[in-house]
């Protein structure tokens, strides 16, 4: 009689645990899918242009609409690509994805200002949302380095110019080029896209085209880095 109930003891034991593996199956097997999808989703963006961001529905519908125009990157000066290279991450050509030499002088310096590489903004712009948090943080470094191994610098850069705010409702280059200058993107000058790279951190609170004394001034600095990065060879690896 004590061996039958040890026996079913020890069978209830173990059912007991059958909902825990069920559980951990179906939560591998989600994981599993959630991973394909972003996987063949990143790898389809490297030919296909991506759909609005959530980003932009939102400004959307808070603006009743937004301007945006997507043009491939033959069709925009060679001077805004180093323009938002050298403005945002000069060090685009050599990192992975992620700048360890500009993260670490961020904390040193206790902000995340310039940390935050092209390849990491397309990420957020494209596939997350704005806002900080860990759950984000952590999606745009799971996601990155898929886009660093998928995606050629060009395309990276590309998809950034594309999808980057310039002014409240204004995204992309394309936009920006005729909303702040009234020309073609391909038609912008040295001094338009150092401005409009010079306006990207705070595109609500900044203008291109009515520059202040501190606008200006980024904006020679962003020339000067810009025709640095040319000189250098530093812009091959997104303009061959």
């Amino acid at each position: 009689m004590a061996k039958s109930r040890s026996t079913r003891a020890s069978r209830g034991g173990v059912s007991g645990f059958r909902p825990v593996r069920r559980l951990w199956r179906s939560g591998t097997r989600l994981a599993l899918i959630a991973g394909l999808i972003v996987i063949g989703t990143v790898a389809a963006h490297r030919e296909i242009d991506p759909p609005r961001s959530f980003y932009m529905g939102q400004e959307a519908r808070r603006l009743g609409g937004i301007d945006h125009l997507w043009v491939p990157i033959d069709a925009v000066a060679p001077e805004m690509a180093r323009s938002v290279v050298a403005a945002e991450d000069a060090n685009f050509c050599l990192h992975w994805g992620f700048d360890m030499q500009a993260i670490r002088t961020a904390i040193e310096a206790g902000s995340n200002r310039g940390a935050s590489t092209l390849s990491q903004q397309v990420v957020k712009n494209v596939y997350l949302w704005h806002g900080r948090s860990w759950l984000r943080k952590a999606l745009e470094a799971a996601i990155t380095p898929l886009v660093e191994i998928m995606w050629p610098k060009r395309r990276v850069i590309e998809v950034y110019l594309n999808v980057a705010e310039f002014d409240e409702g204004v995204f992309g280059v394309a936009a920006a080029a005729r909303h702040y200058f009234g020309v073609a993107p391909s038609e912008l000058s040295a001094v338009q896209a150092a401005r409009l790279a010079a306006v990207l951190p705070d595109p609500k609170g900044r203008s291109a085209s009515r520059p202040d004394a501190w606008l200006r001034k980024r904006a020679a600095g962003i020339m000067d880095g810009a025709a640095t990065i040319d000189r250098d060879g530093r812009a091959d690896c997104f303009e061959d």
